[in-house]
């Protein structure tokens, strides 16, 4: 939110309007590329970046985040449209916004942060990974393979065609010089620097395609009046299929995750007002709801084009907000600029910006310090790929919580032979199920013709699997002759 107080201060305001521009050039060839990577119209990303400023911007949570299409969601988008089709996009984001904004008025925006970070950085590996494979064929105007293990199977293939179809090589050269652009352009002047990389990057791009005489792919732009179109009462009837339930949870979980991830981020590198999560995922659950209104792609916080504000200076929502206006004013004014951009360029932003999600230089320190973290890691990036991001992420959810209850479930166990022949057999810590094998391992190494006492008043907790397999062992462990095992709890 901007107080009057702000807006009456002309520093601030020409700051943040300052600020607004460059998040704006930043934002504009990210929309475009998610847009088309998502197979929907590149129209469609802008109107999704133009919620994220005049709606989301106003909105409560964090006043420096920047919110748009975010290539975290490309593959998910993909894959339902690819399934059920274009009209069914919207009733999808709508539920999917709606949900979130239940979410948040529950007051489940602070649950977010309790995610296994490895679960989240394996999630964004993982997309990461989707992203470069694909976005490589669209750098050569190949079509991509269905599902991420053809991608990989037709790699080969690939590198086949670049090498022997012109049009394919020249294609791939825009997106490679695209890549090599945004990967140097940090190691240059700071003055050189105030220029945002996407936009050097697609500008020279643009160029050179246009004075070397190439002619390649470009994106369909037809306007944005045409580009909208909301769903009706039959796209809201799919809204039963399981399939697409799934969908929808997926979308929410995964913006929300950005999102809140993203606003943690945003707040370690200002002073300002911290986030508030749960306003903050009410704030993306109604813009999610207005993209799905408009038949648009979904939205989340993005750390690239929030980073960028934070950088460029802002300090209160306007830059946001006004940066929205500026993707408005392009979409509505000037839709043929957007048409000249090659569709390789927008490709190779896709595959830095995929790179970029792959935690590479992370895994070797967490594979030193904590190698279960890591396995948890590798294991929801590879799942992704090669299921889907949604069965990719559960598995990995699954996983964290396994080895969280196999780490805190620890259990010792201690004997004692008193005089007289009694054994005391005294066990401590937490028994689960998950330690059972173990635990009946060691009972039932213990001598079978001497009375026996359980002493299970050490446990801090004792579930109901563990009690019944005690109960089983202490009344079939002792030959007959003996008196039974007791166990005092």
């Amino acid at each position: 939110m901007i107080s009057a107080k702000e807006l009456k201060n002309p520093h601030v305001v020409r700051r943040d309007l300052l600020a607004s521009l460059v998040v704006f050039l930043v934002a504009l060839p990210m929309c475009v590329g998610v847009a088309v990577a998502s197979g929907v119209p590149a129209e469609l990303g802008l109107v999704t970046g133009i919620v994220g400023g005049l709606v989301v911007g106003f909105l409560p949570g964090s006043r420096l985040q920047v919110s748009g299409p975010t290539a975290g969601l490309t593959v998910l988008v993909y894959e339902a449209i690819t399934e059920f089709g274009l009209s069914t996009l919207g009733p999808i984001v709508l539920a999917a916004g709606l949900l979130q904004v239940v979410l948040g008025l529950a007051r489940f925006g602070r649950w977010f942060r309790a995610i296994s970070v490895s679960v989240v950085q394996g999630m964004l590996g993982g997309i990461g990974l989707i992203i470069v494979l694909g976005q490589v064929y669209a750098m050569a105007d190949t079509e991509q393979p269905g599902s991420g293990l053809a991608t990989l199977a037709g790699l080969p293939g690939l590198a086949v065609e670049i090498v022997t179809n012109h049009e394919a090589l020249t294609a791939f050269g825009l997106g490679a010089g695209t890549v090599a652009v945004l990967m140097l352009w940090p190691k240059l002047p700071a003055t050189v620097r105030l220029v945002p990389a996407p936009l050097v990057a697609v500008v020279l791009a643009t160029a050179v395609a246009s004075l070397a005489g190439l002619r390649p792919a470009v994106a369909d732009v037809n306007g944005l009046l045409q580009a909208i179109d909301p769903p009706g009462g039959a796209d809201f009837a799919r809204l039963a299929d399981v399939a697409v339930i799934g969908t929808v949870l997926a979308i929410a979980l995964v913006a929300s995750a950005e999102s809140l991830f993203s606003a943690a981020a945003v707040d370690r590198m200002q002073d300002g007002p911290r986030t508030h999560y749960d306003k903050e995922l009410v704030a993306q659950g109604v813009g999610n709801t207005v993209c799905g209104a408009l038949g648009a792609l979904p939205m989340a916080a993005v750390i690239v084009r929030s980073a960028t504000n934070v950088q460029a200076g802002a300090t209160t929502a306007l830059s946001r907000i006004a940066h929205g206006l500026w993707l408005l004013l392009l979409a509505a004014l000037l839709p043929a600029a957007v048409g000249i951009i090659p569709l390789a360029a927008l490709a190779g932003i896709l595959v830095h910006a995929g790179c970029k999600l792959v935690p590479a230089k992370e895994f070797g320190p967490l594979w030193r310090e904590h190698r279960g973290e890591a396995v948890l890691l590798a294991v929801t990036a590879i799942a992704i790929v090669v299921t889907n991001l949604f069965e990719g992420v559960l598995l990995g959810l699954l996983l964290a919580v396994v080895k969280s209850a196999w780490e805190t479930s620890h259990v010792h166990l201690t004997t004692r032979r008193l005089t007289g022949g009694r054994v005391v057999v005294t066990l401590t810590g937490n028994a689960t199920f998950l330690r059972l094998p173990r635990i009946l391992e060691q009972l039932e190494m213990l001598p079978q013709d001497q009375p026996i006492e359980l002493d299970l008043t050490g446990l801090r907790h004792l579930d109901h699997a563990c009690r019944v397999a005690l109960e089983n062992w202490a009344r079939r462990h002792n030959n007959a002759e003996i008196e039974p095992v007791t166990i005092r709890r």
